[in-house]
């Protein structure tokens, strides 16, 4: 779950809109971090939220868990048919340099041949993606802040537990991989990377789930979507760089994000089944409270806008922009047939509608947006020695 969003939007005021931030951060600074900063120093005791913002917990109706317990069933025959046995999986070391062979250096060699030529901003997405897989504790620590479906002993024999477990060590392979390649590509400077994971960590995240597994099922469909879109580019770029082996690490990646999101929307689709007044107002809920990327804390020890600056070059070079936000907002839309959706309440009936306009009404801005984009400036990024990358 890289999970990602990137691509400044204005505001959506005039559309009577609260504007979300794309994958996750619409709305950003591209410049130093001094004046109007949002973002707090990562792990600080604790965040100061926003003062328009309240804290919200546990608000799904306890009745509502019910519900959960009864799909227990559906889940292991739905949902845990996703996950792949272990001796059925990747793992880092089958793209990697054998230790054990002769030919470990040479192929090392090779590795950082191919590496040379691709360029820095590319290295500045990867690494951007790599960290936010690594933060998996975090995404974990998230899940299972569910009320009806969260581990209660850590070893739960629940189907919801299960699934958690299971998805976060099939996730677990992806920030290793990554952080290897990084490695041996010679092109990185490890230790402000290592910081910069240790932060975000630190930090936490709080995508205003409010412990709710309507809100936090329908956030996780959104961000493996995002982070099966991401990855996507990223081998597409990778393989026009040259780098063939580096493509299909990323295409691997992607490939699981591509599972894992079906999963959580394959769940989100049977609770329109079940509940569908309940579930399209938690699909508006999470649309109007900005969904927030689990890495927009990230921090090297110096760039308090590290993520949106990360995030801009992301955009600038197609991996995912403000038009990848709108397709996914779209997809979702039409995988849960929302337009189709009967008998709602008055307000589940404004939520529709509000659901429904969003993909266009988010075009319609990003093309607007880009028209008046200006040329971005250059910025250093600690993770490339310092280099400077343009925003």
């Amino acid at each position: 779950m890289a999970l990602i969003s990137y691509h400044p939007l204005p505001q959506l005021s005039t559309l009577s809109v609260k504007a979300p931030k794309a994958c996750m951060n619409l709305t950003f600074n591209y410049s130093s971090s001094k004046g109007g900063e949002t973002l707090k120093k990562p792990c600080s005791p604790r965040h100061e939220m926003g003062s328009n913002q309240v804290l919200v917990t546990n608000s799904m109706a306890p009745e509502k868990i019910e519900i959960f317990k009864s799909m227990e069933s559906w889940a292991e025959d739905n949902i845990l048919v996703y996950l792949k046995p272990v001796d059925k999986c990747w793992q880092p070391q089958d793209f990697l340099p054998e230790p054990t062979s002769d030919g470990f250096y040479d192929q090392i060699k090779e590795l950082q041949e191919r590496a040379k030529e691709v360029p820095d901003d590319y290295f500045v997405v990867l690494v951007g993606h790599m960290i936010a897989e690594e933060a998996l504790p975090t995404y974990q620590t998230m899940l299972n802040t569910f009320d009806g479906v969260r581990d209660e002993t850590g070893a739960s024999p629940t189907s919801w537990a299960t699934w958690t477990r299971a998805w976060t060590a099939e996730e677990n392979r992806h920030g290793d991989l990554l952080n290897r390649y990084l490695y041996l590509s010679g092109r990185v400077d490890m230790r402000a990377i290592e910081k910069t994971i240790q932060y975000l960590i630190g930090s936490g995240m709080d995508p205003r789930t409010e412990n709710n597994p309507y809100l936090g099922y329908v956030y996780t469909s959104f961000q493996e979507r995002a982070t099966f879109i991401s990855h996507g580019n990223a081998a597409r770029l990778a393989k026009q760089h040259g780098d063939l082996k580096l493509a299909q690490i990323c295409g691997l990646i992607a490939a699981d994000e591509k599972r894992h999101e079906n999963a959580y929307s394959k769940i989100v689709q049977k609770l329109f089944e079940i509940e569908p007044d309940t579930t399209i107002l938690a699909f508006s809920d999470m649309m109007r409270k900005k969904i927030s990327m689990p890495a927009h804390l990230m921090y090297d020890g110096r760039d308090y806008n590290l993520f949106d600056h990360f995030a801009a070059v992301a955009a600038r070079l197609g991996v995912y922009s403000a038009r990848d936000y709108a397709d996914v907002m779209e997809h979702l839309v039409n995988y849960w047939e929302v337009e189709k959706l009967t008998s709602l309440s008055p307000e589940g009936r404004k939520a529709q509608e509000f659901v429904c306009g969003l993909p266009q009404r988010f075009r319609i801005i990003a093309e607007r947006s880009q028209g008046r984009a200006k040329q971005a400036p250059f910025m250093p990024f600690s993770w490339v020695y310092d280099r400077e990358v343009r925003l």
